[in-house]
């Protein structure tokens, strides 16, 4: 999502006002079993209210159609935010922010490592978030450094399959020559009989 259009979002906000939606995935266990009798786990999209000035109500279930219909700026959010995490690298694994970093940066809608690193400096000092910016592309240098490295082990794996194949050829051609030595002792002892 560009800044323009997560500033539209932001700025038409026709949530209900003192209710704070979150739509987010969770983990749900099905009453399937995989074939090691462990279960299986579906990704649910839901939906969390709460009512501003009661911390002790808390709604969270499934998301429904009509929580959406209810909530459509918070559901754009989470559907922007999961667009962008396929897209990128997720904020959440990116080792050097903390959860409250990674907070302020949602809420600025921006989701991936390679997003913020695409900020100009000019507009990540704007919105606060220069060290994290500055964090970012030092991880994305770094990462290309990688790349050599990710080459390397995978000519590695090629020499040593190319190896392994030739040692298989080795051993068929060794194979008969054994076979014929054997054959030509029994011969041989064959001959003496006679």
């Amino acid at each position: 999502m560009d800044f323009s259009t997560f500033e539209k979002v932001i700025h038409n906000n026709q949530s209900e006002e003192g209710v704070i939606a979150r739509f987010y995935d969770q983990a749900v266990k099905t009453s399937q079993i995989t074939k090691d009798g462990l279960p299986k786990f579906k990704l649910v999209c839901f939906c969390e209210i709460r009512i501003k000035d009661n911390s002790s109500e808390v709604y969270n279930q499934p998301a429904t159609p009509d929580k959406i219909r209810r909530f459509p700026n918070e559901y754009a959010r989470y559907k922007q935010a999961k667009k962008c995490a396929e897209e990128g690298t997720p904020l959440e694994q990116f080792a050097f922010l903390d959860a409250a970093e990674i907070a302020g940066l949602k809420v600025r809608g921006i989701y991936t490592v390679e997003h913020l690193t695409k900020l100009d400096a000019a507009h990540a000092e704007e919105l606060g978030i220069t060290k994290e910016r500055e964090l970012a592309i030092k991880f994305v240098e770094q990462a290309k450094g990688n790349a050599l490295l990710v080459e390397w082990q995978k000519k590695e794996q090629e020499y040593q399959k190319r190896i392994k194949e030739l040692e298989a050829k080795v051993e068929n051609l060794q194979q008969p020559k054994k076979i014929r030595s054997k054959d030509e002792k029994h011969t041989r002892n064959m001959s003496r009989r006679s």
